[in-house]
């Protein structure tokens, strides 16, 4: 085992047939199973994810459905594919009209995934409509490809009627499968923003929708620090993430916070992205408000501001920098520590 793999578990080896000598050897070695959760961003159970030994790369974060849908391994090893070769095959609108997905090439598109059943994907839905609204009279190139996870073809026929673009068939579930494989989706309402290319701008889409109702800042890449919201702190579940407290009723110290954390979060994405790998880290700035007072008291964090804080929701772990002043340095020395597990966690 080699590569980023080896910088997860450490020097285990693993024998042909020794699976209860690999784990105990994790268990004697006191390695922490959670930062596997961690780099693959695994947030339900169960959860099987395909990488390739040697370099620690994800090969596919949707096992389950592989098993599922290719039982005699025909289409081994289940790497990623395009986009356009995944998705090809007839679309259809709410009127009953069909389009070949050759139609979307040269677009940005979102790729939804949702479901009438669920309430969140309800009222995402109805301010996605709108947001396609805007976009589209904006000029821009824009389509959403709504792949459905219904319990019926009634039920996707009820709920495709509330929206104004374009769906994979209910009845091509081997397609609509193979798309949840391709973006390991892992739980609804998900929007994946692609660029014109089909590469993926952001797996967030569903909290840039709620965060720019007017789509100003379309088609939303990534920020290497965001401002806490009540809409984005679902992503405080998936990994750890970095989290400056601050004082928002001092004018400007939430963007000065943001300035100072910025090029330390840049590096670190920039160092992951040349390893094609997801950065290990969110950042975060917090102000003062009703969800941030939630998150301190949850967590049983101190009320001073600043406060540097690093909260890994899954590990139940918190890590404190609590000093007077927040310096790039005292960041940069923080982050470093905490990627090379110098840091003592404390329970939440």
């Amino acid at each position: 085992m080699a590569g980023a793999l080896t910088d997860v578990l450490g020097e285990v080896l693993v024998a042909a047939d020794g699976e209860e000598v690999a784990v105990s050897a994790l268990a004697a070695r006191g390695v922490s199973l959670l930062k596997l959760w961690n780099k693959y961003r695994v947030s339900n159970i169960p959860s099987l994810i395909f990488i390739d030994a040697a370099t620690g790369k994800v090969v596919c974060r949707n096992g389950l459905l592989v098993i599922r849908d290719d039982p005699e391994g025909l289409e081994f090893p289940w790497g990623p594919k395009p986009f356009s070769e995944v998705v090809a095959g007839p679309l259809l609108r709410n009127n009953g009209q069909t389009l070949d997905s050759s139609a979307l090439e040269g677009s940005h598109v979102g790729v939804y995934f949702s479901a009438h059943w669920c309430p969140p994907c309800r009222s995402l839905t109805r301010v996605l409509v709108e947001s396609y609204r805007k976009i589209k009279e904006a000029g821009q190139k824009f389509e959403i490809l709504f792949v459905s996870a219904d319990r019926s073809e009634d039920s996707f026929k009820q709920y495709f009627s509330e929206m104004p673009w374009v769906a994979v068939p209910y009845a091509d579930e081997a397609r609509r499968s193979r798309l949840n494989r391709l973006y390991g989706i892992q739980g609804i309402p998900t929007l994946i923003v692609l660029d014109s290319k089909g590469d993926v701008i952001t797996r967030q889409g569903r909290v840039e929708v709620l965060n720019d109702v007017e789509c100003r800042e379309f088609p939303w890449h990534p920020k290497p620090v965001l401002e806490l919201t009540d809409s984005n702190a679902v992503q405080l579940n998936e990994g750890p993430c970095l989290v400056l407290f601050v004082d928002s009723e001092d004018d400007g110290e939430s963007e000065a916070a943001k300035q100072l954390i910025q090029p330390i979060a840049e590096k670190i994405i920039a160092k992951y992205k040349a390893k094609e790998e997801e950065a290990p880290l969110l950042f975060f700035v917090a102000g003062e408000d009703d969800m941030t007072d939630s998150l301190r008291d949850y967590t049983n964090l101190p009320e001073a501001a600043p406060l540097l804080t690093i909260l890994d929701m899954s590990a139940r772990a918190k890590y404190v920098m609590d000093v007077e002043e927040i310096t790039p340095e005292i960041v940069e020395a923080f982050v470093s520590d905490f990627l090379a597990d110098k840091l003592k966690p404390e329970p939440i």
